[in-house]
């Protein structure tokens, strides 16, 4: 008699618990019916998410080896020829599955792997860009002040000039001699390296600098580098701790004042990728936006095993931060050259090739901040954990600076993630009259080629330290695969 009392009640437990799961009808429509963003944990396995983890073991490698243009180019051009990828030659005969890459002046790369069809039915095109903001060397950058010794700098890119000061810095770059020889410089990344820091004036005396507003609260002429402080030892000099500094570079790299003049030098966050939080979800880094996307980009393209249906392409390109000028930028030819020579190599014209060409611009977008919220339209911005993100349009004020990519071609993307089981959704860069910004979409789109943007959402963009979530990453890496699998 107990063991059937006890059957009973749990039988008659487990009807009232499926009674209670039951649906009403409009719980039901509204799950049909409403768009809803998900936490990107709640979607995964527990498999993916441990994917995500570890191949973000690889991203902070990568952002570490990779901190400039230059740098991030060399480490993706290495990890391209170790998966087989070699130069691009025009007059060589390419066949479906070879892979090739150009390299324009050490700053930007362009992977392509030739497809089964025919080049006139177009490419599939990634675009991410591996410049970052930072502070570049003025040409004429070393003086002496009251016997300490500095850099001057001018900054790259869209900062917060007030981040910048009192943040270890790294000094990065090439100095090329009169002599035409090339001095590669990496100091302040290595455990024994020294590092740099621009100065700011103590709280107990900045009554003066407080009442400055925030966007001058530290000035561009004060951004200037820390590098020493002791003097030549000869009292019969002046500018001693100048040629204590310069006799130092002298003897290390054979460089006088002069070469200064033929440099690039750019001191950057000496920070290195760590996990963020105690679940370790999130990656910190310097320079993230956006070598993000470059690296989910090009590691999607050089970990292909099967013959893509359609050529498969990816641009790193250098520039955009100041908006895509120059020979390395986007707003150049280089793109639209590889293209024409490609489609020419493969029996077709450049102008057919690009027409029918579909692009992804592979660049982040800012996540919703809860404790910044003013700068959000939260029914249309993006945030951490909830997948990647795809913006229809940048620009600002009236869309001004944008491509905004047609309804046929957001369908498309639409369905290409579903179909791959990617986690995105949807966003624009904060509110309307806010600000904005832009990415290369729009020199892209105005080639004739369908673009739009996809990429990870980013904390404290432009930040030095600027912050992802793991599982953004790894779904940009799965977007990025499958669009270069499409027919």
């Amino acid at each position: 008699m107990p063991t059937i009392l006890i059957a009973g009640f749990i039988k008659n437990k487990g009807r009232q618990r499926k009674m209670a799961e039951k649906k009403s009808q409009a719980e039901q429509l509204k799950e049909k019916l409403f768009y809803v963003k998900k936490h990107a944990t709640l979607v995964m396995s527990e498999q993916d998410e441990k994917k995500a983890d570890k191949y973000c073991e690889g991203y902070k490698k990568f952002l570490d080896a990779g901190k400039t243009e230059r740098e991030a180019a060399a480490a993706a051009v290495a990890m391209a020829e170790k998966a087989g990828f070699k130069p691009f030659d025009k007059k060589a005969q390419y066949k479906a599955g070879d892979k090739i890459y150009v390299l324009n002046r050490e700053k930007a790369v362009i992977l392509a792997v030739i497809g089964k069809s025919d080049i006139s039915n177009g490419v599939n095109l990634t675009a991410a860009h591996i410049d970052s903001p930072r502070l570049d060397l003025k040409q004429n950058p070393l003086y002496e002040s009251d016997e300490l010794g500095y850099f001057k700098t001018h900054y790259y890119g869209g900062i917060k000039k007030y981040q910048w000061p009192t943040v270890p810095m790294s000094l990065h770059g090439v100095i090329v001699k009169s002599d035409g020889s090339k001095v590669t410089v990496r100091i302040g990344e290595d455990e024994g390296d020294p590092v740099f820091v621009v100065t700011d004036l103590l709280p107990h005396l900045a009554e003066e600098q407080y009442k400055r507003p925030a966007t001058k609260l530290i000035k561009g002429e004060e951004l200037n580098i820390l590098i020493g402080s002791r003097p030549f030892r000869d009292d019969k000099i002046s500018e001693k701790v100048k040629l204590n500094l310069l006799n130092i570079l002298f003897e290390k790299y054979g460089i006088v004042e002069k070469d200064f003049l033929s440099a690039e030098l750019e001191c950057v966050p000496a920070f290195k990728a760590k996990d963020v939080g105690f679940d370790r979800s999130l990656v910190g880094a310097y320079g993230q936006d956006d070598r993000v996307c470059a690296y989910t980009a090009f590691t999607a393209i050089i970990d292909m095993k099967a013959v893509p249906e359609k050529t498969a392409v990816c641009v790193l390109t250098d520039k955009e931060e100041t908006g895509s000028d120059g020979n390395t930028g986007l707003r150049s030819a280089y793109l639209k050259f590889f293209l024409y020579d490609l489609a020419e190599n493969m029996g077709s014209d450049g102008r057919t090739v690009i027409s029918a060409t579909r692009c992804l611009s592979a660049d982040v977008n800012a996540a919703y901040d809860p404790t910044f919220p003013d700068g959000y339209e939260r029914n249309n911005c993006s945030f951490v954990n909830k997948g990647i993100v795809v913006t229809k349009y940048t620009g600002a004020r009236g869309k001004s600076g944008t491509s905004d990519a047609s309804a046929e071609y957001v369908g498309l993307i639409h369905n290409m993630l579903d179909k791959n089981d990617v986690v995105w959704q949807t966003g624009e860069l904060g509110k309307v009259d806010f600000g904005g910004g832009g990415t290369v979409a729009a020199y892209i789109a105005n080639l004739n080629i369908d673009t739009i943007d996809v990429g990870v959402p980013v904390l404290s963009m432009h930040a030095p330290y600027e912050l992802t979530a793991k599982n953004d990453v790894y779904m940009a890496y799965k977007a990025f695969a499958a669009f270069y699998k499409m027919k």
